[in-house]
């Protein structure tokens, strides 16, 4: 199972990117669908989790300005990034708690998309 992360790149503070991370391989079903950050010289944080059900949850600093979502049928989990402020400057990395057809679940990680906010 591989993820492949893409939508990332240099944008101005206050506008928009839409980031897209899709799972492929042998995959039964996902769980969680997460978006974590990593900025230069701080510790990787949790930004966003989508649950199979629907349920999300956001990271306090986000919340109102960015939405997670996915398509189950895409196995494809997306963010909408709006209103960026340069402290949202970072590699942004997808996650995702894959059950395989073998039924065994793993925890599979994308190789990270940089977004850049400039003031």
């Amino acid at each position: 199972v591989q993820l492949v992360e893409s939508g990332g790149g240099l944008v101005q503070a206050g506008g928009s990117l839409r980031l897209s991370c899709a799972a492929s391989g042998s995959i039964f079903s996902i769980n969680t669908m997460d978006w974590y950050r990593q900025a230069p010289g701080k510790q990787r944080e949790l930004v966003a989790t989508i649950t199979s059900g629907g349920y999300t949850n956001y990271l306090d600093s986000v919340k109102g300005r960015f939405t997670i979502s996915r398509d189950n049928a895409k196995n494809t989990v997306y963010l909408q990034m709006n209103s960026l402020k340069p402290e949202d400057t970072a590699v942004y990395y997808c996650q995702m708690m894959v059950i395989t057809t073998a039924r065994s679940q793993y925890s599979v990680w994308g190789q990270g998309t940089q977004v850049t906010v400039s003031s």
